[in-house]
């Protein structure tokens, strides 16, 4: 899998077993104090937008507006395919949704669509008529190859699922890295902000993705380690926070030189002011999360997973890693002061054979949990991730716990609360955490005194195949709560459950002949529901449904 060597490979033949550190940028850049912007703002009253990967920075994966579709009206007979919106590549980043944006003198819902071919387009998203597409190629580029790397192929472009701020610029924008290479052997990573109506590049952009940071690990020359985009894709989604565009970067097939690499964006000046590198004296240790974005809590924390790579088991005196190296850790980075710091992390006790075996936490994405009083009546702030050993990690933000060779000091675990190795993340609603992990039903677990059920509450009645499933989650406040889910097979299955009873399948796009498939899946995608509709990437397309009456 992306930033694990033969994961795919291994899948396939089901054998997948389950602190400081200063910011430096390239040479002697300053750092530009970010602007007094807040995070990604909440849809104004009345709207639905989704804005970011999974819906909203702690990732989630909930729209809470959902007046539309139901459990009475989600069934064969009333919902189905309803249009499909072709492109020019492959959609592997999640679509994103903005109600009643203002173009041209009219008033639009638009979807908005990556492609592996460097494309954006803005769709409406009523009629499926293009509202504008534009290519994020240079003159005299093409897309990347797949860097000898089947995990994204055959073409690299936009790999991550982009983000929006709908304040910024004069209709709101959106931030989008694409890949592409000039056929003379140079790589480009480059960061665009684009105008939400028309496609246009804002002032500054784009803006080439450049770094340094201070170390003697991979790909490192007189004492920095050089970000090389030849060797990196960005892949997991976003992260716009406090005035920041933060991008997290993965390796192709673990090929190293490579590190793990953070960077980030002023959002309005594209002024680069954020650097990390979390193994900077050692290798690996990429950031991919099968696409899932980072998370953040309201206090300007940002949480992560990181793949397998160099994490030093002897530890300074507050219990960090000496040499700096957090490979296959879960990590709690801290923004303040303008800079990028590791605040916390937590690894298991078994890490360094974790990342031996390439079975490491990094295939999965974290979900920040809102807060839970415990059993004593003491607050509890709680993260959870999941990752290929099929163990379900649930972190104390306060303390995560760090690493002891002898036993993992963790809020909770539940061994083997997966049925699979977890390529995706989790989805949260009302009380109840969500689990798609490979080869396994989706599972339901409650939260009750800020602890997981030991079993799942509910289940899916039907398992879903490598990669399985990352769901999302469509309610009206905490009523007529859908979960839906996407089997990746050939073809493509768009299920939907009854949120507070997986056992009930609603819907799925199998159950009327071929009137509702729409070919074959695609690896990682997540459902975007907004305004009683459902958007389904695919390898050619957006597959889109909603009542058909």
């Amino acid at each position: 899998m992306d930033g694990s060597r033969h994961q795919e490979a291994l899948c396939r033949r089901g054998l997948v077993a389950g602190i400081t550190l200063l910011l430096a940028a390239c040479g002697s850049s300053s750092v530009t104090p970010d602007p007094p912007v807040g995070s990604t703002p909440p849809p104004s009253v009345g709207s639905v937008n989704v804005l970011t990967y999974h819906n909203d920075n702690a990732r989630t994966g909930a729209n809470l507006q959902e007046t539309v579709l139901t459990p009475a009206n989600v069934n064969a007979a009333d919902f189905g395919r309803i249009n499909f919106f072709p492109v020019d590549g492959k959609v592997d980043a999640q679509p994103l949704y903005v109600s009643a944006l203002g173009i041209n003198g009219t008033t639009r819902n638009v979807l908005y669509v990556a492609t592996e071919h460097d494309s954006m387009y803005a769709f409406d998203a009523d009629s499926g008529a293009v509202l504008w597409r534009v290519s994020l190629l240079g003159a005299g580029e093409t897309p990347s190859d797949n860097r000898g790397c089947g995990q994204v192929t055959p073409e690299i472009g936009i790999t991550a699922t982009p983000v929006i701020d709908p304040t910024a610029g004069p209709h709101g924008t959106l931030f989008v890295v694409a890949m592409s290479n000039d056929g003379a052997g140079n790589y480009y990573q480059r960061l665009h902000a684009l105008d939400l109506a028309t496609g246009a590049e804002r002032p500054g952009s784009p803006v080439t993705v450049q770094a340094s940071y201070p170390g003697t690990g991979d790909d490192s020359v007189k004492g920095r380690v050089i970000f090389a985009p030849a060797q990196y894709k960005e892949r997991p989604g976003l992260l716009l926070l406090n005035g920041v565009v933060y991008t997290f970067w993965s390796s192709h097939c673990d090929h190293r030189p490579y590190t793990g690499w953070i960077i980030g964006y002023n959002e309005s000046t594209l002024t680069r002011s954020r650097v990390l590198d979390i193994t900077p004296n050692g290798s690996e240790g990429s950031i991919w999360a099968s696409g899932a974005g980072p998370a953040a809590d309201n206090v300007g924390n940002i949480y992560f997973l990181a793949g397998n790579g160099t994490f030093d088991t002897t530890l300074d005196a507050n219990g960090f890693p000496i040499h700096h190296d957090y490979g296959n850790a879960f990590l709690k980075i801290s923004t303040a002061n303008h800079r990028l710091t590791v605040a916390d992390y937590f690894t298991m006790d078994n890490t360094v054979a974790e990342s031996s075996a390439d079975e490491d936490f990094g295939s999965g994405g974290v979900l920040v949990l809102p807060d839970f009083t415990d059993a004593h009546g003491q607050v509890r702030r709680l993260a959870v991730g999941a990752g290929k050993d099929r163990n379900i990690y649930v972190v104390n933000r306060d303390n995560m716990g760090k690493f002891s060779p002898t036993a993992n000091h963790i809020w909770q675990e539940l061994p083997q609360g997966l049925g699979g190795p977890e390529f995706g993340m989790s989805a949260y609603f009302n009380g109840t955490l969500y689990y798609g992990a490979a080869d396994d039903v989706i599972r339901a677990f409650s939260i009750r005194q800020a602890k997981l059920s030991a079993t799942p509450v509910s289940e899916t009645t039907n398992r879903f195949p490598y990669p399985g499933a990352t769901p999302s989650l469509s309610a009206d406040g905490s009523s007529n709560a859908i979960l839906w889910a996407v089997d990746n097979s050939n073809p493509a299955v768009l299920y939907a459950y009854d949120a507070g009873n997986l056992a009930h399948e609603l819907y799925d796009s199998n159950q009327v002949g071929s009137r509702d498939r729409f070919g074959p899946g695609n690896k990682f995608i997540t459902p975007t529901i907004a305004n009683g509709k459902v958007f389904v990437g695919t390898t050619d397309g957006v597959a889109v449904f909603g009542l058909l009456h």
